[in-house]
């Protein structure tokens, strides 16, 4: 059934050869043209983390490779190409007698799988007539009078597709190997240079095994044609096939980096843009992982009756969602985001757009309200039933998520305890109104209502503006605005945009951060997200919060260290229950924990700064009082005070 096409192939490219070109099509395909690139989206460091475009390509010279990768593909596809003219008779004669002899196989030569690739429009290389191959025969040709093969292998390695959507060599060195193409080893070109007989077929990360076949076929072709000796060959063939582990990517990021783009005018769909981000590949790739063994293991746990992400159908987002964002506290870079648990299954970003209740994640901006004031962390304040009048004879009662009430403590152990009861109190003396003040100084722009719930996280917020409104406390009082974008280049280079970080504003007494800011890192300590710990080494501070909303629907942390302030987000995108006891101390907690840890374990982090006019003195836990010679070493703690509001000595 192969035979007529070559056979046919055969006897026009005898007739043809020579003749000039006939058709406008042909006169048209001989061109090579340059093709629409990617506009890459990199990492602060420069790392690849997504890409841009109709076709995700980016073109290289041929002098910037290895002589062996155009050699490769020149052993397997066409091991005339520096002796025929486009069209390679003597192997058109060969694969006829293998056609006899019932082995068929293809005949085109490199110049004409070019002029077929590089212009679909005017040779479709699907369509087996005969008019087809004599256009594509003498562009071919006439390819070959315009170009020496340098330009013509040259365009042919940036041409092919290698699966996967990825284009040319240098997409397929960084997609497989992790690498740009200039650094190939021999080995690997092999490996790439089998791939256009079928990159389904020899993808290296799914069939190693065939990959390895066939590149041990393209190693023995190039000793036999002398491009490499057979030692050099053997050699390669000894080493296994190792590929990328999955490359850092960030849809989410590269979705918003383009409405960004997009917003100010740069085209960076065409092509051809080099986008620097503000993302740390290292915490992206971090957040990523985390969230997703996080979510595992959430799935696993008792009482767990939702659809789970392992068996989901296909299309639906309606299993256990999660989001991570992870800023500099003093900048407002964004260093990390991941929007959802797949972005294959729904593009929606859960970081940016999704609209959801903090809990007890809102309570620092209550008690930075009360502190700023006239209370302290030594204040003491009443965990206690509440029954709350509201509108149309209804009756508000905020209760603890234990069912119990403690009675008399301190502002600091109502914090780290998250108490209910006593931050609706706060809430309710200070004002909803002067809370909500306060959290659109420090960056949530979305409505805070006017109830007493209020204070306790019940009016819906976004993720990334809630961990923006934590950056004020761990830079001591300046809000940040988050920014995704360093700059932007076109194809020469010029940059043509620069994301501006906004000026800071001081939006809170930096005595004030502090104090709230060392209340949260006894949350971590001893207090709802102790879970952190297990992550994290002493050695690193760090403070935050957890939030969890009624019925466990939605879990949350959002810590600090004074490198990174990040928040995560656990629900459903309908919400609902998931999973009796859980919690952010719980769920949130731990993926955030599993993320800073690996972050910090081969890397230093500072402390934070004790403001001027912040007061250190002795307490005792037991008596919520300034320590004296009575208190007992394990019930001693240092309490933080702003100058003039310490109480007097014992």
């Amino acid at each position: 059934m192969h035979l007529r096409p070559i056979l046919i192939s055969f006897a026009f490219a005898a007739a043809s050869f020579g003749a000039p070109l006939g058709a406008q099509t042909a006169n048209e395909a001989w061109q090579i043209v340059p093709q629409r690139q990617s506009s890459l989206v990199l990492a602060r460091d420069g790392q690849l983390i997504g890409e841009l475009g109709a076709q995700f390509r980016v073109s290289v010279p041929i002098h910037t490779l290895p002589p062996y990768v155009g050699q490769a593909f020149v052993a397997v596809e066409d091991q005339r190409f520096y002796r025929h003219d486009g069209v390679d008779v003597v192997g058109m004669a060969a694969a006829l007698k293998d056609a006899l002899r019932g082995h068929a196989r293809g005949a085109s030569t490199i110049t004409q799988q070019l002029v077929g690739n590089m212009h679909p429009d005017l040779i479709d290389r699907a369509d087996r007539s005969i008019s087809r191959k004599i256009h594509e025969q003498n562009a071919a040709r006439e390819m070959e009078r315009h170009y020496d093969k340098q330009q013509i292998l040259e365009a042919y390695l940036n041409q092919i597709h290698f699966g996967h959507g990825w284009y040319g060599i240098e997409e397929a060195s960084r997609h497989y190997f992790g690498i740009p193409a200039a650094r190939l080893t021999l080995a690997q070109a092999a490996t790439l240079a089998a791939l256009p007989k079928g990159p389904a077929l020899y993808d290296p990360v799914k069939h190693p095994d065939r990959a390895r076949e066939r590149r041990d076929l393209v190693l023995t072709l190039m000793a036999q044609q002398q491009y490499v000796t057979t030692e050099a060959a053997a050699a390669a063939k000894a080493e296994p096939i190792v590929t990328a582990s999955q490359m850092t990517t960030a849809p989410y990021v590269v979705d918003v980096v383009r409405r960004e783009a997009e917003a100010n005018g740069v085209p960076v769909m065409s092509g051809g843009y080099q986008i620097t981000t503000t993302i740390d590949a290292q915490l992206q790739s971090l957040a990523a992982d985390a969230l997703a063994s996080g979510l595992t293991r959430a799935e696993a746990r008792s009482g767990f009756k939702h659809p789970q992400f392992a068996t989901r159908t296909a299309g639906s987002s309606d299993y256990l969602q999660g989001a991570v964002v992870a800023m500099d506290p003093e900048s407002g870079d964004v260093l990390a985001l991941v929007g959802g648990r797949s972005y294959a299954d729904s593009h929606f970003n859960r970081a940016l757009n999704a609209m959801r209740q903090p809990g007890s994640a809102f309570k620092p901006i209550v008690y930075a309200t009360a502190i700023a004031d006239t209370l302290t962390a030594s204040s003491i304040v009443f965990d206690t039933a509440l029954t709350i009048p509201l509108d149309r004879n209804r009756v508000y009662r905020p209760k603890n998520d234990d069912g119990q009430f403690l009675g008399p403590m301190t502002l600091r152990d109502a914090l780290t305890r998250s108490r209910n009861p006593v931050a609706v109190q706060l809430g309710m003396a200070e004002g909803i109104d002067t809370i909500a003040a306060l959290a659109r100084s420090l960056g949530i722009s979305t409505p805070i209502a006017p109830y007493p719930s209020s204070a306790i996280g019940a009016s819906a917020v976004r993720p990334l503006d809630l961990v923006a409104a934590y950056a004020a406390f761990d830079n001591d009082g300046s809000s940040v605005t988050p920014r995704f974008i360093q700059r932007i280049g076109d194809a020469s280079g010029r940059v043509v945009y620069t994301g501006r970080s906004a000026a800071r504003d001081s939006v809170l007494d930096p005595r004030v951060a502090f104090i709230v800011r060392d209340m949260m890192r006894d949350v971590v300590t001893r207090g709802t997200a102790t879970s952190v710990r297990r992550y994290v080494p002493d050695r690193i501070a760090v403070a935050g919060k957890t939030g969890t909303t009624n019925n466990d629907t939605d879990a949350w942390f959002v810590g600090m260290t004074p490198e990174v302030v990040a928040g995560v987000w656990v629900g459903f995108d309908k919400p609902a229950p998931i999973a009796p006891g859980a919690a952010g101390g719980s769920l949130a907690a731990p993926i955030w924990g599993d993320m800073i840890g690996r972050y910090y374990a081969q890397r230093s982090s500072g402390d934070w700064n004790l403001p001027a006019g912040i007061v250190a003195m002795d307490f005792d836990r037991d008596k919520l009082a300034p320590a004296d010679s009575t208190t007992l070493p394990e019930r001693r703690y240092t309490e933080y005070f702003i100058d003039g509001t310490q109480p007097g000595d014992p």
